[in-house]
């Protein structure tokens, strides 16, 4: 669907930091349809990613040491007022905020725990223009080696609340909630993720076929690191893959709602 603007606390866009921002380009133009367009020298190289004409992700050149990442950023009416209530509680700022051109204002930061997230304060630039269709970004979870401690930090910053689905177990999966809806969700490591890799925000992508897309994957040189596999009585399918540089992302199909 469309969407304009976003609300203060709710994730507005993801963008990727890549060793090979043209590679990376070809890969998901090829996997989701989108139009890459570089932006203009002063960008640095980054590229917006379109679909149907309207932006729906970022990506650029990598600028954190170790694997390439997706990057989730939360829309916030005030991003040096996010940025005190993030040091406030125990996180740590990775980038101060900054103006980017006229498009708006931006910080990175990460929680107690570690997980990296970026804020956005807009400007000309409102987020992603298409959600929760093929080809755009659908979910946002936190993947944490500290979910009562990442409950009470976002919380603390956000305003978010956390509604547990199902049974209490290690695996639980909560959902964060805004205005009384569902904005994301936040599960604990797994047991057998690998111990070097940090708490960290997972981003979804929507497709409209998950084996179909996986299978793409494979074809255009990426991995599967979780195949497709049924949650919610089978009304939603989701994988878990890396584009061929490493960077980790999901695509999901389906709805909660039937």
């Amino acid at each position: 669907m469309d969407i304009d603007t976003y609300e203060h606390g709710v994730p507005s866009w993801v963008d990727l930091g890549t060793p090979d921002p043209a590679a990376a380009g070809e890969f998901y133009s090829a996997l989701f349809g989108w139009d890459v367009q570089p932006g203009p020298p002063e960008t640095g190289g980054y590229a917006m990613c379109h679909l149907r004409g309207r932006m729906v992700a970022g990506l650029g050149p990598q600028q954190n040491p170790g694997p390439p990442v997706w990057s989730t950023y939360i829309n916030v009416d005030d991003a040096d007022a996010t940025a005190a209530a993030v040091t406030a509680n125990g996180g740590t700022t990775l980038v101060p905020p900054m103006e980017v051109t006229d498009s708006g204002r931006m910080a990175v930061f990460a929680d107690p725990a570690g997980a990296a997230f970026g804020v956005w304060q807009p400007g000309t630039h409102r987020g992603a223009g298409i959600r929760d269709e093929p080809g755009a970004m659908c979910w946002n979870e936190l993947i944490t080696t500290d979910v009562p401690g990442a409950v009470a930090f976002y919380r603390a910053v956000f305003g978010w609340g956390a509604s547990p689905q199902g049974e209490s177990s290690p695996a639980a999966y909560t959902e964060w909630q805004l205005g009384g809806r569902s904005i994301g969700g936040l599960i604990a490591k797994p047991a057998d993720m690998p111990a070097e890799v940090p708490p960290y925000w997972m981003v979804y992508f929507a497709v409209a076929d998950v084996d179909a897309s996986t299978t793409r994957v494979s074809e255009l040189g990426g991995t599967v690191v979780v195949p497709g596999q049924d949650i919610e009585s089978g009304r939603i399918r989701f994988a878990v893959v890396t584009d061929p540089a490493g960077a980790p992302f999901s695509v999901l199909a389906g709805s909660a709602d039937g």
